[in-house]
């Protein structure tokens, strides 16, 4: 899952970045207003959720808030602000946010209003995503298949979300770095390739037929033997 994080303030900023990178989000941060528009114009593989401060240094979070509806209705917004004032969470709210968070706030919760504001979007309805044997708890971050129950580490289960929210779709080494990291992971690296392989060895119980498939030269892709 991709994350647009708009904030001006370096050190939440890094600790954001951190704790989602941890959890397996893939982030992207912009100060400022310039920059969020340009990653909101210029990416082409979209944002799952943004969190978006309203004090920048170039203007405020309004703007952005009104760029992203103008041009996608259903994304996801939670606005991250020190301004508490109940007048202030009605006009983001009336703007179109999808939640309001005040600051200070704690971690865990963003993440569960993160989570919240994606399933109320367009994303797969509950809080499991299946595919054949293979299930995943998006609440608990385990998996089971042919109902065993797997481990996995924050990266595996990114990875593992991606491929279940794209059943039979061919991914992209790319893609998949851009969505599992963040854009400070070398291209060239063969991190997706052995992170796939991780993966592999962990669903492909004996007995059971593998379901990632490679393909040679495009990437890979969830499918049924």
């Amino acid at each position: 899952m991709r994350v647009l994080l708009v904030e001006d303030d370096p050190g939440i900023s890094s600790f954001l970045s951190k704790g989602l990178a941890a959890e397996g989000y893939g982030t992207v941060a912009a100060a400022d207003v310039a920059t969020a528009l340009s990653h909101l114009t210029l990416d082409s593989d979209g944002f799952d959720v943004v969190l978006l401060d309203l004090s920048l240094p170039d203007g405020t979070g309004e703007e952005v808030l009104s760029a992203i509806r103008r041009r996608d209705p259903a994304t996801p917004v939670i606005i991250l602000t020190a301004r508490g004032r109940v007048e202030d969470k009605v006009k983001g709210l009336d703007m179109g946010a999808n939640d309001y968070v005040t600051k200070p706030f704690s971690f865990e919760e963003l993440l569960a209003r993160v989570r919240a504001a994606v399933r109320s979007t367009g994303q797969p309805a509950g809080h499991e995503l299946e595919f054949g044997d293979l299930r995943l708890d998006l609440h608990t971050k385990l998996a089971w298949r042919a109902g065993r129950r797997i481990e996995l580490a924050p990266r595996e289960w990114a990875l593992l979300e991606l491929f279940l929210r794209n059943p039979t779709q061919v991914l992209s080494r790319t893609l998949i770095l851009s969505h599992v990291w963040d854009f400070s992971f070398d291209p060239g690296s063969n991190v997706v390739d052995v992170y796939v392989g991780y993966l592999r060895r962990k669903i492909n119980f004996d007995g059971l037929d593998p379901l990632i498939q490679t393909i040679r030269g495009a990437g890979y892709r969830l499918a049924r033997p």
